[in-house]
């Protein structure tokens, strides 16, 4: 079993540096025969000679062209881009296509800088169209490269009291991945569960069983080396935020109250408002005109202002534009929009689909209310509605709510509220300056998935009794 894990981690390693290669061949022969003549051409104002232009050794074209391999490795990695086997080809191809286009917007500065005047852009335009042409061969063929020569696990799933129709319907849509081949309950006795668990499977998938059957489960796959896939509980994600120390000779887990260094509060208090300027800025030519749509649409107010709470449940109006009929809540109660919502209008179906709906919450985030990233702030009675079955939902009302958030990246808008409540936890738990910095960027890319903008299932207005950890 090690070998072959360790076959498939180098045969992807070795597909994805082989894409990134020749994304930057392209860019390279672009340099040495295009924009390279431009920066080196001598330098002319008005008719008269004012310079020589940038002349670079072949160790200064190495260099050049290193810069940008490596650019493109860590927004590809940043992305998922070289998840070769893991993502479906369309979302690997779609993690390649924002990788390339921030490489080439910053390579396409850095030459400017190089000649010292804007270059012409189409050339650049040429590159990123070759590369997405390779890019999206490259995506099919690996993957498909990768599944006739590694099949799908075949899996064993263990659970306990609760339904698991979700998480098979989860695993069932990555079927060249993941095949669960056989359910198993944890009230069929442990030893029935150990002796079918060494029968053959590549895997087992551990779903929500009590912890003291987990525990001696976990043990014992781990002693026949046996893959484990866990859903983690409440308690084990705010264990792996914990720091290790070692009190003389016993190792010890330290889990201590959250909070922010007063370094970390002011780095991430200087980027929300340098950010909430810039974007403001920005967009306010987007802003504009989407008031006056709203505004003709219905003469309904064009800002929807609501109650949200943050950090340690303080309250206060989160502004958006609002998407939906000015009568969708006349009976008073506070719902979640579900998918398809009646009560949304043409325009706001059109605004949420581009988060432009969120933009003026960028004035909530200059205020101090929000930062950028963090936790999504809920209504005070939602939250009253999900602390009635998960007590910890208060943990997550530790930091500042956020206009995007880890939950938000990692999982979608239709993601139940107790799996949710663990993402923002584990962002909660692990908090650095640098995740805040790859959320931005991964913040990017989720603006152009359309099921991270769709609304919850009916079905899921009931999740919450489902929920819970034993």
């Amino acid at each position: 079993m090690k070998q072959i894990e360790s076959k498939k981690r180098v045969f992807v390693l070795c597909l994805g540096l082989i894409g990134l290669l020749m994304q930057t061949l392209v860019y390279g022969w672009f340099w040495f025969n295009v924009y390279y003549p431009i920066v080196n051409a001598p330098r002319y104002a008005g008719g008269y000679y004012v310079g020589p232009g940038l002349h670079l050794y072949f160790r200064g074209h190495l260099l050049v062209i290193a810069i940008y391999f490596v650019l493109v490795l860590f927004l590809s990695n940043t992305y998922g881009g070289l998840k070769i086997g893991y993502l479906k080809a369309m979302d690997i191809f779609l993690s390649q296509i924002f990788a390339l286009l921030m490489v080439n917007i910053i390579s396409y500065f850095q030459i400017s800088l190089f000649g010292i005047r804007l270059v012409p852009v189409y050339p650049m335009l040429e590159v990123l169209a070759i590369q997405l042409v390779i890019s999206f061969l490259w995506a099919v063929f690996t993957n498909w490269l990768y599944r006739s020569i590694f099949p799908a696990r075949q899996m064993l799933l263990v659970s306990g009291e609760y339904p698991v129709d979700d998480i098979l319907r989860k695993f069932n849509s990555r079927q060249d991945k993941y095949n669960i081949v056989k359910c198993m309950n944890i009230s069929e006795g442990l030893m029935q569960i150990e002796r079918e668990c060494i029968e053959g499977y590549d895997a087992v998938v551990i779903w929500d069983i009590p912890t003291k059957e987990r525990n001696k489960l976990l043990k014992f796959l781990y002693s026949n080396s046996i893959r484990v896939y866990l859903m983690p509980k409440i308690t084990d994600v705010l264990v792996k935020g914990s720091e290790q120390l070692h009190i003389f000779d016993t190792p010890v887990l330290l889990l201590r109250e959250y909070y922010l260094k007063i370094e970390q509060r002011f780095i991430k208090r200087l980027i929300d408002v340098v950010c909430a300027l810039i974007l403001i800025i920005l967009t306010s030519p987007i802003m504009l005109i989407t008031a006056i749509i709203i505004k003709l649409y219905d003469g309904g107010p064009v800002l929807y202002k609501q109650i949200r709470c943050t950090e340690g449940q303080k309250e206060f109006k989160i502004m958006k534009f609002r998407s939906m009929r000015v009568d969708a809540e006349k009976d008073g109660v506070a719902r979640l929009a579900t998918k398809h919502d009646s009560r949304i209008t043409p325009i706001g179906k059109f605004i949420r689909a581009c988060r432009i709906d969120e933009l003026p919450q960028l004035f909530n985030i200059l205020k101090g209310e929000m930062s950028f990233i963090g936790p999504r702030p809920e209504r005070p009675e939602i939250i009253a509605q999900y602390m009635e079955t998960m007590p910890e939902f208060a943990f997550r009302m530790k930091v500042k709510a956020g206009l995007a958030g880890y939950a938000q990246v990692y999982g979608k808008y239709n993601t139940t509220p107790y799996d949710k409540l663990k993402l923002d936890l584990a962002y909660i738990e692990n908090y650095s300056v640098w995740l805040d910095f790859k959320l931005m960027l991964l913040t990017l890319k989720i603006l152009f998935t359309p099921d991270a903008t769709e609304g919850v299932e009916e079905t899921q207005t009931t999740a919450l009794k489902n929920s819970g950890e034993n």
